[in-house]
């Protein structure tokens, strides 16, 4: 076995990189073809492993137990007595943490990585859409099925839509760009899930919910689709001839 190294430049000139620029509305007709099976087969990754369903599962009866027992009232009442945010920094939080937020700027990135050719973000992004798109769905089944009310009267509670897709995008950039991104983005969704409870946007039990469909599903879609790396190094197969014998090995890239 072989190891290859390879070092990829990407100094190329002006007239060059601009012709390197690709149509992003065209790769979206093609991708967005294939979001439904992208989906299916996310949904399928997810739900079909027994670790995710047993850790959904612990959680559904979390909140069933936290609503039948008045946990969740108890919590309401502390948050009716205590409130913490109001004004510009309670809408702020509210529409950072909207999937229509998080679906707009994954598509801004998807968008801007097309545009230029850069497969790699485009890929990341691609992930992140089909992430959100099968927790937004999976959320909105939910919602539809439980139908409860909300502390202060909104319809269809369960589970927190905010604090899934919130979860989803941090487990997302967790996998993908590790601990240094991965726990800012997890204190940002921690604050959006506190801020639903914080307004009686939601009970605490359908946060609870929410949290865990969030990371299960980011992980485990982001997780089957991360590129290997070692050292920012990209691990890719090789196979070549050496001495008129067969090799195979790994190339490992790296673009400066």
């Amino acid at each position: 076995m072989c190891v290859v190294l390879t070092i990829v430049s990407g100094c190329a000139g002006q007239a060059e990189q601009k012709s390197a620029r690709g149509n992003w509305v065209e790769s979206a007709k093609t991708d967005f073809r294939k979001l439904p099976e992208d989906v299916i087969e996310g949904s399928r990754d997810t739900f079909l492993r027994t670790d995710n369903m047993t850790a959904l599962l612990l959680a559904g009866g979390a909140s069933i137990a936290m609503h039948q027992n008045s946990a969740d009232k108890k919590i309401v009442n502390h948050f009716e007595r205590y409130p913490v945010f109001h004004g510009f920094i309670d809408e702020s939080i509210n529409v950072i943490g909207c999937p229509g937020t998080h679906f707009a700027a994954t598509g801004l990135w998807y968008a801007i990585s097309a545009e230029n050719n850069d497969d790699f973000n485009k890929e990341r992004a691609w992930t992140m859409m089909t992430a959100l798109s099968v927790t937004g769905f999976t959320t909105l089944a939910l919602k539809a099925i439980r139908d409860n009310e909300t502390p202060n009267g909104k319809l269809w509670g369960w589970p927190s839509g905010h604090t899934s897709s919130s979860f989803t995008v941090a487990s997302v950039l967790d996998e993908f760009y590790g601990p240094r991104v991965g726990i800012p983005a997890y204190a940002a969704a921690s604050l959006v899930a506190y801020r639903m409870m914080d307004t009686g946007d939601h009970w605490a039990s359908d946060i609870v919910f929410g949290v865990t469909l969030g990371w299960v599903v980011g992980h485990t879609i982001a997780g089957k689709h991360k590129e290997l790396e070692v050292a920012g190094f990209k691990v890719l197969p090789y196979f070549g001839n050496y001495k008129n014998d067969s090799t195979f090995g790994v190339n490992l890239v790296k673009r400066f």
